[in-house]
């Protein structure tokens, strides 16, 4: 029985880690040919945004079963902020409709900021109860802050986002292969 829960604990991690890594490539990848004037590059664009977006809520939820156990509050929070980000991104691909225009930077601005700010708990619990290695989740915690705040000024039109977007870049890069090498063993 123990066997089998450690074997979920695994899967569930890597999972969640592999799922971090396809997002970001389904989603640069698709942004990028979904801002080509080709009618055949403009769908396949389209297809990795909603891919992203479906592997954006995946995540959310798979990580909110692990956080609720700790902190329902946060669990529901992390969750949420993901949900609004997959919805946020999903809506650049409504501008395939001709009588609508949303600009795809508000969405993708949004998106970031809603997914810093619920991302900051996330890493909270994550240092309080010992999930992760202490310089990880302080990683998080104040690569989230800084991420965020950089999106945050974008929608007040300053230029900052791509400055401090690095910090909760590279942490969920780093969490990601974290979760894949480490298989979701705790530090406790």
């Amino acid at each position: 029985m123990q066997q089998s829960r450690i074997s979920k604990q695994i899967y569930k991690a890597r999972t969640i880690g592999i799922l971090f890594l396809l997002a970001f490539l389904c989603y640069g990848v698709g942004r990028s040919l979904f801002e080509s004037e080709l009618f055949t590059q403009k769908h396949i664009g389209a297809s990795l945004i909603i891919i992203n977006s479906i592997m954006v809520l995946t995540i959310g939820n798979l990580l909110q079963k692990t956080i609720i156990k700790y902190n329902i509050l946060t669990g529901n929070i992390y969750f949420f902020s993901r949900a609004i980000e997959a919805i946020a991104l999903f809506s650049i691909v409504l501008n395939l409709i001709p009588q609508i225009n949303i600009s795809m930077d508000y969405g993708y601005f949004i998106a970031m900021l809603v997914l810093g700010i619920g991302s900051i708990p996330m890493c909270y619990i994550f240092h309080k109860y010992k999930l992760t290695p202490k310089w990880l989740a302080l990683w998080g915690i104040i690569g989230y802050a800084v991420f965020a705040f950089g999106f945050l000024m974008e929608l007040f039109g300053e230029k900052w986002s791509m400055y401090l977007l690095a910090p909760g870049g590279l942490w969920e890069i780093t969490f990601a292969i974290w979760l894949i090498l480490n298989r979701g063993k705790t530090n406790r």
